[in-house]
């Protein structure tokens, strides 16, 4: 059988009673641990890490104000919400606790049903960050796992996802948009997990069949991503099975062209071949910046969106600053060469 944790509230008051009702409001739903003044909350607080924290202002030695501070100035406890629970109720001061870091105010005398809506609430957006940031991990960790048996390096994925959401914001992009792009950029060769290793790793060119086994990469991808209505899976989705085509119609897997192919798939073809032509393979030495960038100018309208590749350049300050950030030593042998 499955035991259920509840969440854990923090109850911070200098005055028992208002303690005690908190008590009787909750105690049904999480499990509860008090503190009477501001260095027992903060020690609690780091070692038990609550879900959440209903904090009172006015307190002797240590304000509540400054209790909040403390939390949001220290990584262990920063992102735990906190509550004002408060007889102050001018706007200036709920607008000095939103400004401390509080999520929420709640005054005195306390209504039970507010109090309650008002932690179930709170404790909803925590959940749904938690979920949020673990899909994401499993997306960055797929896009990972698909370099690896490229015998890829890591950096790669990186480096081309920033550059696509550089090129994304210079196309129009917004931040969450852009953002949006960057987490779902690594999942875009996520396809050759199932790709066999002797074509995958295979020394030399590939023969007619062993390119057709190898371009369903991208169709594959699109199937172990799934179907989604929107948000960042989708957008992985697309990226997966479109950052192949080509402007003019000669890519794979659809033989899509021009503005047919999405956005994300244009911006990620080209952030994913300049970054293969500037780093070093087993195969191949790193081009240079200028060599990679004659390439991408040279293929406009055959291979790139032109509007695109004109962005792409204008950002290289930028891209120059992701691959100095990221960047990876050559293999031991291209150092003696």
């Amino acid at each position: 059988m499955t035991t259920v944790t509840l969440p854990l509230i923090l109850a911070v008051d200098d005055e028992a009673s208002n303690l005690q009702l908190l008590r009787q409001i909750l105690q049904d739903h999480y499990r509860l641990r008090f503190a009477k003044d501001g260095p027992r909350a903060l020690e609690l607080a780091r070692e038990e890490r609550p879900n959440l924290i209903l904090l009172d202002v006015m307190m002797p030695g240590m304000s509540g104000y400054e209790v909040c501070a403390a939390l949001k100035a220290h990584p262990g406890t920063a992102s735990i919400p906190v509550i004002f629970v408060t007889a102050l109720n001018d706007t200036d001061d709920e607008l000095e606790g939103f400004e401390a870091g509080a999520v929420d105010y709640i005054t005195k005398p306390v209504s039970p049903p507010i109090v309650r809506a008002r932690v179930r609430n709170h404790l909803s957006l925590v959940r749904m960050e938690e979920l949020r940031a673990s899909r994401l991990e499993i997306v960055q960790r797929l896009g990972l796992a698909s370099e690896y048996k490229d015998n890829e390096t890591g950096l790669h994925v990186i480096r081309m996802s920033h550059f696509a959401r550089i090129l994304g914001l210079a196309a129009g992009m917004s931040e969450i948009e852009a953002d949006d792009l960057l987490h779902a950029a690594p999942m875009h060769d996520v396809g050759k997990i199932g790709i066999p290793d002797r074509i995958l790793q295979k020394p030399g060119p590939l023969d007619p069949d062993e390119w057709k086994i190898m371009q369903s990469h991208a169709t594959i991808g699109a199937e172990i991503i799934g179907e989604h209505h929107g948000g960042m899976l989708a957008l992985a989705r697309n990226i997966a099975l479109t950052h192949h085509e080509k402007w003019d119609g000669s890519g794979y897997p659809k033989g899509l062209a021009g503005a047919d192919i999405p956005l994300e798939g244009r911006i990620c073809a080209i952030a994913d071949v300049f970054d293969a032509l500037t780093s070093v393979r087993p195969y191949k030495k790193a081009w240079t910046e200028e060599a990679a960038i004659e390439f991408l100018v040279q293929q406009k309208r055959k291979h790139f969106d032109p509007a695109l590749v004109d962005l792409f350049v204008c950002q290289m300050p930028a891209i120059r600053a992701i691959r100095q950030r990221w960047a990876e030593e050559a293999p031991a042998e291209q150092k003696a060469a």
